[in-house]
């Protein structure tokens, strides 16, 4: 076991993956604070009160190499060349590839939680675990419901523009969370979903659009998104256009004149039942299916 964990830490950190640096400096732990946490209160001694500092954890990386566990081999780092220090291995800064330090990270967090990691959305986009993570605080904010969002809206700008329309899911209030719907890490599913299609992470809240029933409504079975705009709309009920134009760009000439309804169909010019209230939901009122013997028009 212990020569199995000597071969994984060669593998992780060999030459060939890092070559400016000549292997590991001795002393753990106490070669790195005598420049870096001189002071108790430094910021980055709140490590300490994490579990990637916990000494007596056989599983940290501290009970291992302490810093160069994930900063890699540091020897090297000790000492000026030419006025100036090599840093170490990895630096976890804009400077190192996002591959480099993502290897770090992997090297102990490659449990069910990351299965995805590899090919997803953000490794695509070179997004390093830093990018996200924090691993020098006390406790990093994506672990935090409340600050969770923040750190995902940094980057996904269009989304927190979208969660501010007059119709949303409940993000500002703090009822909802990104992951509630997402898994950043990866998934099988298209824009890295929890479950694996749009319409499965829908009914995970709204389970009575589930069905199956008796009269479907082709466009419900095949994606929400068809008429609802996830993250937030300008129309009521996250729609991504309001009724009956939103129903009429399929519904061209189905039963009713094929007339396109328009704004003008209200009072004072006309009071047509199709534009007031909720439009062609005044009597399609089971638009998401109905199981009624006679709600073959989801009427019922």
């Amino acid at each position: 076991m212990i020569l199995g964990y000597l071969l994984l830490l060669g593998t992780v950190w060999s030459a060939q993956d890092y070559p400016v640096e000549a292997g590991y400096a001795p002393g753990g732990e106490r070669a790195c604070v005598m420049c870096h946490m001189r002071e108790p209160d430094h910021p980055l001694a709140a490590i300490n009160k994490t579990p990637h500092g916990m000494l007596g954890d056989p599983l940290s990386p501290a009970a291992d190499r302490q810093c160069q566990a994930c900063h890699g081999p540091s020897l090297a780092h000790l000492s000026v060349r030419d006025g100036v220090r090599p840093p170490p291995a990895v630096s976890f800064n804009r400077n190192t590839p996002a591959a480099d330090a993502n290897r770090a990270c992997l090297s102990c967090h490659d449990d069910a939680a990351q299965r995805h990691w590899r090919g997803s959305a953000h490794e695509f986009n070179d997004v390093s675990c830093t990018d996200c993570h924090q691993s020098h605080v006390a406790r990093d904010p994506m672990m935090a419901r409340a600050s969770r969002d923040r750190v995902c809206l940094d980057c996904h700008t269009r989304v927190r523009a979208e969660i501010h329309r007059p119709s949303t899911h409940p993000m500002r209030a703090g009822q909802m969370s990104c992951s509630d719907c997402h898994a950043p890490h990866g998934s099988i599913s298209t824009g890295e979903l929890r479950s694996a299609s749009l319409n499965e992470t829908c009914y995970s809240c709204h389970a009575e659009y589930r069905g199956p029933f008796l009269w479907e409504h082709p466009p419900v079975r095949e994606s929400c998104s068809n008429c609802h705009e996830p993250h937030g709309a300008v129309h009521d009920n996250l729609l991504r256009s309001r009724g009956p134009q939103l129903c009429q760009q399929c519904h061209s000439a189905a039963f009713h004149p094929s007339t396109a309804l328009h704004g003008g169909d209200v009072p004072p010019r006309g009071a047509s039942a199709s534009m007031l209230q909720r439009n062609c939901m005044n009597c399609h009122t089971q638009v998401h299916g109905s199981n009624h013997p006679s709600g073959v028009g989801q009427t019922r």
